[in-house]
């Protein structure tokens, strides 16, 4: 059922109460020092030859009037750099040049960090706009559950399940055979309860260090409105240090790591990017094939139990100083392996929420083969069913799993493809299709 859009006056209330980059008016506005911010503009003069303010503003992602304009006349007094003409109207379209100076300079700045991106903003920034996006997460209920799970067959009690797991925001634990859809719920429920839009910065800034925290891998940006760029009580420009995005649904597995989970330090360019759980912070963090891990599982939940009751976390920058950053993820812990071959019940205690996805019964499995046939445009066939389930299940005493339907249905086509006729259930394609998937795993 579709919601009546709000009416004008509950829109803009509703952007009132939430949380926007703040607008940035002069270099206080940014929280960092003038000198951070010269380093900065020197290094991108440096790499990027004749730049126009203009241009040094965008690569900052800093307003020009009243914050880079500022900046670049520091540069200029202390002749680190100098002005040789412009291409328009306006001190923005000024070129500039780096004098031997300012290479000298723009040499001392990359010896400290090879950092030449978005300007980053302050820790307290980052954590005072994470606390404020933590309560923006859409609550679940049955409908919006359903909606999320279109398409995939779970029965009602797995749905009491789900539900209150997400809605607590704890850590939730996902148990069962391979092959039944622990990951598929995972991440559709990831990605439309925890789609609603947040923002994030391109960078932290701690004490002249940086850590990069937007990944275009993980982050799906959400362009700006013409309208979204300004603030809705000012009219000023918001910080443009700040990117809005889809609340994030990082899914890592086997390659996860110790070193994946602490900021890791880059030595040649000299700046920090971000662990996993600082860049799902707002969202959803899915440790897949949990137990397949370089690490132990203990280890891994050890590394957990602080964050997950405090909901604070400590990273440690080189130097060995600790920083505390907000820890709002939805932990999720996927395995096929028995809990008991993991962990102990004292560590299941530190995870509130366990959910067994078992196997499917006979008349899921004939759903789930049905709507696999329509998806994939094969005709169904109740007797082709039946035979596959006598012949392949009931005399193999082979366990039904929910993926198998859409593999074998997949494997049919290649072969039909192949032999140049049209998919249907038939005994020989149906046969052909199971021996080329099932393997045995005993001869």
């Amino acid at each position: 059922m579709n919601r009546q859009a709000p009416a004008p006056q509950q829109r803009v209330q509703q952007t009132r109460q939430a949380w926007m980059p703040p607008p940035i008016r002069s270099i206080p506005d940014t929280g960092l020092n003038i000198g951070i911010l010269q380093d900065l503009a020197i290094k991108i003069l440096y790499f990027g030859g004749y730049l126009s303010g203009n241009d040094i503003a965008a690569q900052m992602c800093l307003p020009f009037t009243g914050v880079v304009d500022q900046v670049l006349e520091g540069l200029k007094r202390e002749k680190f750099l100098e002005v040789r003409g412009g291409g328009g109207l306006g001190s923005g379209a000024f070129e500039y040049v780096i004098t031997l100076k300012g290479t000298e300079k723009a040499h001392e700045s990359l010896a400290r960090t090879q950092y030449a991106g978005p300007c980053p903003v302050t820790l307290n920034q980052y954590v005072n706009a994470m606390n404020a996006q933590a309560r923006g997460r859409l609550k679940v209920h049955r409908e919006t559950l359903l909606k999320a799970l279109r398409g995939l067959t779970i029965n009602d009690d797995m749905l009491s399940r789900i539900g209150p797991a997400v809605n607590s925001g704890k850590a939730i634990f996902m148990y069962g055979p391979p092959g039944n859809g622990k990951t598929t719920i995972a991440k559709s429920v990831g990605n439309m309860i925890l789609g609603s839009p947040m923002w994030i910065p391109y960078a932290v800034d701690v004490d002249g260090q940086v850590i990069r925290v937007f990944d275009n891998v993980n982050h799906q940006v959400i362009e700006d409105q013409e309208g979204e760029r300004r603030t809705t009580s000012t009219g000023v420009r918001r910080d443009p240090r700040w990117l809005r995005i889809r609340r994030p649904v990082i899914m890592v597995g086997g390659e996860l790591m110790m070193e994946g989970l602490d900021l890791v330090y880059d030595p040649i360019n000299k700046y920090y990017e971000a662990p996993y759980q600082m860049k799902s912070n707002g969202g959803m963090f899915l440790i897949d094939d949990f137990g397949r891990q370089m690490v132990r599982p203990r280890d891994l939940l050890n590394r957990w139990i602080v964050p997950l009751e405090s909901r604070v976390d400590f990273l440690t920058l080189s130097t060995g100083r600790k920083i505390e950053i907000p820890f709002n993820v939805l932990i999720v812990f996927s395995t096929n392996m028995p809990p008991a071959d993991l962990v102990d019940e004292a560590f299941l205690r530190r995870i509130p929420h366990k959910i067994e996805v078992g196997d499917p019964t006979y008349e899921q499995f004939k759903e789930i083969f049905q709507n696999v046939c329509e998806a994939k445009r094969v005709p169904y066939d109740e007797k082709g069913l039946a035979y596959l389930l006598q012949e392949w299940y009931l005399k193999s005493e082979r366990n039904l799993r929910a993926v198998h339907p859409r593999d074998i249905v997949d494997q049919l086509l290649d072969i039909a493809r192949y032999m140049n006729q049209p998919p249907q259930l038939t005994k020989e394609l149906l046969d052909q299709a199971a021996s080329a998937y099932f393997v045995d795993l005993e001869y």
